[in-house]
């Protein structure tokens, strides 16, 4: 059983539903004057697009399945993304 389980978590797949785009983005961090927040903005704008953050993103959480993502992970991910 520890094989089976150690295999699904190594392999399990994180997406995300839903349409996402720049513009969408944008909206959400209107009200964030925040120096993350213009620095994500500056890397999507850049980079023409959120896909690759998305990609980017999911495969950086997956990595906390076991520990649990939350808005802390999902923070420092996208902190993270958007200075590299």
């Amino acid at each position: 059983m520890k094989e089976l389980i150690k295999y699904l978590l190594d392999n399990l797949y994180l997406d995300f539903q839903g349409e996402i785009t720049l513009e969408t983005v944008r909206g959400f961090l209107r009200e964030d004057d925040g120096r993350e927040a213009r620095q994500l903005l500056a890397k999507l704008i850049e980079e023409k697009g959120v896909d690759e953050m998305l990609i980017t993103l999911a495969d950086c959480l997956r990595e906390h399945i076991r520990t649990g993502v939350n808005e802390r992970v999902i923070q420092e991910q996208l902190s993270t993304y958007s200075e590299s």
